[in-house]
C-alpha cells in the first residue's frame, strides 16, 4: 500500500462498550469520494487487514466527508492500471467472514451504492439519497449492483432505479 492509498482510506479500530472491536475503513477522497484506484486499493488492503486481525469482530465502511461516495472516478475510464477493479473489491466485501456494515452518512451514487449493497448490512437515515445516475450517461452499473439491488429493494424498485437513474430516498430500499 502506498501513501496515496493510506490517505484515501483511513483505518481505525475502536473498542465498543459491548467488548467488541470495530475496524472502520474511512473513505476520504475529496471532493466526492470517487472510487479511484487508491480508494479501491485502500478498501481491499484494509479489509484484508481487518480480516487478519483476530481481535476485530466487525468491519465498518464509511466516509469522513458529507457523502458516502459519488461513484466511479471517471478520469480512469480512459484506461491504465485499474487493478483491483471494483467487482474484485465488492466480492471481497461480500464474502467476508466477518460482518461488514456500510454506514452511509450521506448520498451513495453509482459505485458508492454498489459498495453499500455488497456489505452485509447498511445503516443510514431514511431521507438519504441513493441511486445509479450513471445510466443517464449510457453506462450500466458494472460491479454487481444490478444483481444485488433487486435482492434488497425488490424487483420493481430496482428496475426503476436501474433504468431511470433517478435517486431515491434510502427508505425505499427496504
Amino acid at each position: 500500500m502506498n501513501q496515496n492509498d493510506l490517505q484515501a482510506v483511513a483505518y481505525e479500530v475502536i473498542d465498543t462498550p459491548a467488548s467488541k472491536k470495530v475496524a472502520t475503513l474511512w473513505m476520504q477522497n475529496p471532493p466526492v469520494n470517487a472510487l479511484s484506484k487508491s480508494v479501491r486499493v485502500g478498501l481491499l488492503e484494509n479489509l484484508n487487514k481487518a480480516m487478519a486481525d483476530d481481535s476485530v469482530d466487525i468491519i465498518v465502511i464509511s466516509s469522513k466527508q458529507n457523502l458516502f461516495s459519488g461513484g466511479a472516478d471517471i478520469s480512469e475510464f480512459s484506461g491504465g492500471d485499474l487493478e483491483p477493479n471494483l467487482p474484485v473489491v465488492l466480492d471481497a466485501i461480500e464474502h467476508s467472514s466477518k460482518p461488514v456494515v456500510a454506514v452511509l452518512n450521506g448520498p451513495a451514487f453509482g459505485g458508492g451504492l454498489e459498495v453499500a449493497l455488497a456489505c452485509h448490512y447498511r445503516v443510514t437515515f431514511a431521507s438519504n439519497k441513493v441511486g445509479l445516475p450513471e445510466v443517464n450517461l449510457g453506462i450500466l452499473p458494472g460491479a454487481g449492483g444490478t444483481q444485488r439491488l433487486p435482492r434488497l429493494a425488490g424487483v420493481q424498485q430496482a428496475l426503476d432505479m436501474i433504468v431511470s437513474g433517478r435517486p431515491v430516498a434510502a427508505k425505499k430500499l427496504t
